[in-house]
């Protein structure tokens, strides 16, 4: 049999003057087998994972010393996360690096633990990376639940409630008109190949311009448009849950690394990018010129009363921009990656769209409340194709025990929605994409979110809780406007013979499809007059 120790040399250790000389296989073995005692065995270890009553924490896969689980989610997560789901339980824990994170894949879980118990599950990690690298302490998104995340969170609430929503519909009717006119262009008639992929993030990211600076973009080819969407997809690449392991091992935010940097340098680039644009707007209140009212405006006036310095103000316009392009584009992207290989679904669409809106005008938000097939494709689009598949995770502020469970304070907690959005008693056939399954589902997403029983939700993309997404209506109202207005102008057709690969995608949390060409062919004769667009 072959021998390690007698083939490995050996090092002599001073071992209380006895002189004796220890194989080096021994020497590798004593801190793994450290670390293996102390993650596992180490009876104070275990005794901070469960309460006074012997409750311990759900159970759930078994990691790999130091980095936990983090090797198996690096390729399809959602994917392993599911199995997991189906050995473990709808609440199960996994240890990425040194963190507990527990899992929920069941809706009446979610709402019991982030809804009903919101004061203990609110807050946010202060992680390395999202939270003291990238957003500098700062960040609606981010921060921890305290009072630098309240009076944050107040100051972006005054532009994304409801009526504030209202006043700006004309802003979102504008860009999902501008979006298809381009997309009309651009397609040469229905002619031309076309990625539409750019002209949604422009759409998405011309709503959020006005809203936090007051501007726009003429066209795709504007470098603000590329910039803007390269910070948002940079950001969701390096801080997402499952998209660094520096978060989760503190030896490695001691040490030097490509991702240290690219987190420095991310956080240089927004300040930089929406930092130098706040300068801007500033210079011209200073002299008295006009500045459309937006967010930055308001931080502006009020930074003082509110304690607002220059990161202060970068952070949270970073955070708008972030948030509130990759969502919708992502959603739009999804759209028209699906619906060609769809042409039923499309067909039923349109001729709903013909019925209750006729063909010599665009549906508006007055119309989605009479079309309901339209509605439902959108929402099941949500459903299959969540970009933020793990949310924005929660922290428990203090130990809690659930039904048996014990969930102790500093636990990340993390919904499961892919899980939760493919469950087949909820939605039998779950891969197929099927929007029967919403048609007779009346509410908005804010007002289903809301609903008395969990597991009559829409979907979950939005998050739970005190820290749901605070531009759901925004955004639910921008896609609307954006998806039905495609389905009323074009036929979106994929090259013959060509189809598109929906289940590769690309990002490692907020998630679009790979890069991909359609034709989008006007349905009729009168789309380039409504849309004022020149032959």
């Amino acid at each position: 049999m072959f021998n390690l120790n007698s083939t490995m040399p050996s090092l002599p250790l001073d071992g209380g003057g006895l002189g004796s000389k220890v194989p080096w296989i021994t020497i590798l073995a004593i801190p793994i087998t450290s670390i293996i005692f102390l993650r596992f065995f180490n009876p104070l270890f275990q005794n901070r994972l469960c309460d006074r009553f012997g409750n311990t924490i759900p159970q759930g896969p078994v990691g790999l010393p130091i980095l936990g689980c983090f090797p198996f989610l690096t390729h399809y997560p959602e994917l392993t996360l599911d199995k997991w789901a189906k050995k473990f339980g709808t609440l199960y824990s996994c240890w990425i690096g040194n963190q507990l994170f527990v899992v929920i894949s069941s809706p009446d879980i979610a709402k019991d633990l982030l809804v009903t118990n919101g004061a203990v599950f609110s807050s946010r990690k202060d992680l390395f990376m999202k939270s003291q690298t990238v957003f500098a302490g700062r960040g609606i998104t981010a921060t921890p639940y305290n009072d630098t995340w309240r009076d944050h969170r107040r100051i972006a609430t005054t532009w994304l409630h409801q009526k504030a929503v209202d006043q700006y519909t004309h802003v979102l009717d504008m860009e999902a008109t501008d979006m298809v006119q381009y997309l009309l262009k651009a397609s040469q008639g229905g002619t031309e190949l076309v990625n539409p992929q750019p002209f949604a993030g422009r759409c998405s990211l011309n709503n959020m311009l006005t809203i936090v600076f007051g501007i726009r973009t003429d066209s795709v080819q504007d470098p603000l448009v590329q910039t803007s969407l390269r910070l948002s997809r940079e950001f969701m690449n390096t801080t997402g849950p499952v998209s660094n392991i520096v978060d989760y091992v503190p030896l490695l935010q001691r040490l030097p690394s490509t991702m240290h940097s690219r987190g420095r340098q991310l956080h240089q680039d927004l300040m930089s990018t929406y930092g130098g644009m706040i300068n801007e707007i500033r210079q011209r209140m200073s002299l008295g010129k006009d500045v459309p009212d937006c967010l930055v405006k308001t931080m502006l006036t009020v930074c003082q009363d509110e304690n607002l310095d220059d990161v202060d103000m970068a952070m949270l316009a970073s955070a708008f921009m972030i948030g509130g392009v990759e969502t919708s584009a992502s959603i739009m992207q999804w759209f028209s990656a699906l619906i060609p290989s769809y042409p039923e679904v499309q067909r039923r669409a349109q001729e709903e769209l013909d019925r209750v809106v006729g063909r010599d005008r665009l549906p508006d938000i007055a119309d989605e409340q009479n079309l309901p097939f339209c509605r439902a494709v959108i929402k099941e689009v949500e459903r299959c194709h969540n970009p933020f598949w793990l949310g924005t995770p929660h922290v428990a502020s203090e130990d809690f025990t659930y039904n048996g469970h014990f969930i102790p304070k500093d636990t990340v907690l993390v919904l499961n929605t892919w899980t939760m959005h493919h469950d087949e008693k909820r939605y039998p056939e779950p891969h197929i994409f099927n929007p029967d399954r919403y048609i007779h589902d009346n509410f908005s997403s804010v007002q289903s979110s809301n609903l008395p029983d969990a597991n009559q939700r829409d979907h979950w993309m939005f998050g739970a809780g005190r820290r749901i997404c605070p531009a759901i209506g925004l955004a639910e109202r921008e896609i609307w406007l954006s998806i039905s207005r495609m389905l009323w102008a074009f036929n979106m057709e994929a090259v013959p013979g060509q189809p598109i690969d929906l289940k590769e995608y690309d990002g490692l949390s907020g998630r679009s499809p790979v890069p991909f060409h359609i034709y989008f062919k006007p349905r009729h004769e009168n789309i380039a007059k409504v849309l004022g667009v020149q032959r």
